[in-house]
């Protein structure tokens, strides 16, 4: 993805997210340098890996297959090890109208995928099998509002505006806008994006940048470059 693009993306982003009535914290808005000035005090923000996360799982098609995310909070590996302390992360995240997330799984985060506004979102689910491995005729279980539903293998949820689906590690997820954009929340135990997603197909996390204008505001994965 070019720099160029990124930069636009995040502006729209912006406008979304507010016109739902949510605000992004302060760090989101610091420009490269007041993040660098800043580097010391906001080391949790950095190790957390905190703030604008873009992708287009490094397939070149990001209005297709991408997906728009910023990470709110997150907690630490080492507090969910123990049992106890900052056990919890939440984002905000855009699904386009037709826009694919791919289908995917996670080894250790549960999560809840709430629609906080906009169009209906729509999630595929399928199974694992006894290894964890995905299973095109399996379902599954997941939570719907807090209420228990078993889903069969390839079953699509429609989630409206309010409405969330809790996913537990095993459940192998797609999900899109359908009828516009998306404005999704999650609420999950702790994040780990380098190492807790478990896609399908051989796809990247992360997207590759081109440089073609400077950044309005670093990625998570800008973070070890910019800031060490």
């Amino acid at each position: 993805m070019k720099r160029s693009e990124i930069n636009d993306i995040m502006a729209a982003a912006d406008d979304l997210i507010r016109s739902h009535g949510f605000n992004l914290p302060g760090f989101a808005y610091w420009t490269p340098d007041q993040f660098k000035a800043k580097s010391d005090t906001a080391r949790h923000v950095i190790d957390a890996r905190c703030g604008w996360d873009i992708t287009d799982y490094g397939e070149g098609r990001f209005d297709e297959m991408g997906l728009f995310l910023f990470t709110l909070r997150n907690g630490l590996l080492s507090d969910l090890q123990k049992g106890g302390g900052m056990c919890y992360a939440e984002k905000l995240l855009i699904s386009r109208q037709d826009q694919l997330s791919p289908m995917h799984t996670h080894v250790i985060k549960a999560e809840d995928i709430i629609n906080r506004g906009g169009a209906t979102l729509v999630v595929e689910l399928f199974g694992s099998d006894d290894d964890g491995n995905f299973a095109e005729d399996k379902g599954g279980t997941v939570w719907l509002d807090g209420v228990r539903h078993d889903y069969g293998a390839g079953e699509k949820l429609s989630l409206a505006p309010g409405e969330s689906v809790t996913l537990r590690p095993g459940d192998w997820h797609a999900f899109w806008g359908e009828g516009g954009d998306v404005l999704i929340g999650e609420v999950s135990t702790v994040n780990d994006d380098e190492t807790d997603n478990i896609f399908r197909e051989p796809i990247g996390r992360f997207a590759e940048i081109e440089e073609d204008v400077a950044p309005r505001h670093l990625l998570v994965s800008d973070y070890a470059k910019w800031l060490g």
